[in-house]
């Protein structure tokens, strides 16, 4: 990615975000408004301050199960307190208000149907507040997203100049011809990789079996060793008989001739003697 286009995303993302402020949706803003107007409200619930001041998730929901309890007595306190004013006006009105048996049981009906009609109202609710829910959770994990991504996107910039850097670095430090190698492509490099991991699995098996026949390699050095040394012995013994024979000739016959003959004997003898030693047919 070129950096100015990354650049010019950024921008055009973050004048998206000017004056459209994403977070939790401040149910608590009324409340907390008209509590706080000017300093000089007077309490009424036991909800805490820091929860309007900072609003969670979980806070939200601690300060809707209790304003529910608040509101459900007070709704009681209200239907009972109307009841009380409603049968006091009715006994004490003038004329008395009478209600027959057939209106309490039209009463009853619409009583029914209007409960009935409520309890569909209630659960059309409740259902809609369980989609909003859903849609909630699935837009903060969304906005979470795009934040992680907005980060990533802010070191692009810095990331593929430095990058970018590197690269001239690399391709001025490296001189034209002196490393054709590296100026391969990539399918011709991986080829390359191929056939050198192929030699090495090739090496690796050669040396497998080498090694497996170091130790049968080692007894057969030892027994030649032993060998050699036996003929060494051998020819050391026959080289000293030989120079002892050789002394006593010349002293017995001391003639130029018979040295000769001599000679010609000894070398004779130390030449079956080496063919003997190193198994050579002559």
């Amino acid at each position: 990615m070129d950096p100015e286009k990354a650049e010019k995303i950024l921008r055009q993302v973050e004048e998206l975000q000017d004056g459209h402020e994403i977070a939790i949706i401040r149910v608590s803003e009324p409340i907390s408004g008209a509590i706080n107007i000017e300093g000089n409200s007077v309490r009424t619930s036991d909800v805490s301050s820091s929860s309007l001041d900072s609003p969670t998730p979980a806070n939200l929901q601690a300060d809707l199960d209790h304003y529910k309890e608040l509101f459900a007595k007070l709704r009681f306190s209200y239907v009972e307190q109307v009841t009380k004013e409603k049968f006091i006006r009715a006994i004490v009105g003038d004329p008395p208000l009478i209600v027959t048996p057939q209106e309490n049981v039209d009463l009853e009906k619409h009583n029914a149907a209007a409960k009935a009609e409520l309890k569909t109202l209630k659960q059309d609710v409740a259902d809609l507040v369980s989609e909003l829910e859903t849609a909630g959770r699935e837009l903060s994990r969304r906005y979470e997203r795009v934040q992680l991504e907005m980060t990533t996107l802010r070191e692009v910039p810095e990331r593929l100049a430095a990058l970018q850097r590197r690269i001239h670095e690399l391709k001025a430090a490296r001189e034209p011809g002196q490393t054709p190698l590296t100026s391969l492509p990539l399918g011709r490099t991986l080829e390359m990789v191929e056939e050198r991991k192929t030699q090495m699995r090739e090496v690796d098996r050669q040396l497998e079996q080498l090694q497996s026949q170091v130790p049968r390699k080692r007894k057969e050095l030892a027994r030649l060793q032993g060998e050699l040394q036996t003929l060494e012995a051998k020819r050391q013994n026959s080289t000293t008989a030989a120079s002892e024979a050789k002394r006593r000739k010349q002293a017995a016959l001391g003639g130029v001739q018979d040295d000769l003959e001599e000679r010609g004997r000894w070398w004779r003898a130390s030449e079956a003697l080496l063919k003997q030693m190193l198994d050579v047919q002559g």
